[in-house]
């Protein structure tokens, strides 16, 4: 069983990213667990999720990786004995971060072939957001084992190549894709990396 924690700022793109990858093990016959951490009192996602036809697990009111660590822990265990799933993909609020997610998936008790973070960020908002939360969306992406620069599409020339610096610059070390989840532009690529 595979582990994948979906890491970035709120509006990033985490939720049509999940369905794609959802959506892609689904083809590939592989049974995936969702585990959706809303920050608001309306759980829009885990009801879309569930609404498609997922196993969506969802855990409202509060941060997985801060007020709700024991109750992440629980749910991990809980999907695993319920629906012994192939994949866990987890979607934590825009505002955690992803590395103390995964060690709270580590010391879950669980056992895993791997756990991956996939930290995530966006075109549209990247200059404004490293402008004003730099230090911040560094501890969300120093921990990913690769970054997709999400919203492709909606580029102009010359962002992906000065957020491709940014990040050059920042973590030379990381692989760095720039996706758009809602068109599925260069998902493929995405999709050939995936356990």
């Amino acid at each position: 069983m595979y582990v994948y924690i979906l890491g970035g700022f709120l509006g990033s793109g985490k939720t049509t990213l999940l369905m794609k990858l959802a959506s892609m093990y689904t083809k590939r016959g592989l049974k995936t667990a969702l585990l959706v951490n809303e920050s608001g009192e309306i759980g829009v996602d885990g009801a879309t999720l569930k609404a498609e036809g997922y196993d969506a697990i969802e855990l409202p009111d509060g941060c997985i990786c801060c007020s709700l660590s024991g109750t992440l822990q629980s749910a991990l265990q809980n999907i695993v004995e319920d629906i012994d799933p192939d994949i866990i993909i987890i979607e934590p609020t825009g505002l955690a971060l992803p590395h103390k997610v995964k060690e709270l998936v580590t010391s879950s008790g669980i056992e895993t072939d791997g756990t991956y973070i996939i930290g995530i960020t966006d075109v549209e908002r990247f200059q404004i957001l490293v402008s004003k939360k730099e230090e911040f969306i560094k501890k969300q992406m120093e921990a990913a084992d690769f970054v997709l620069i999400n919203k492709l599409d909606l580029a102009q020339p010359g962002q992906i190549d000065e957020i491709r610096g940014w990040f050059g610059k920042e973590f030379p070390s990381k692989e760095v894709f720039a996706i758009s989840a809602k068109t599925g532009d260069n998902m493929d690529t995405i999709y050939g990396m995936m356990k």
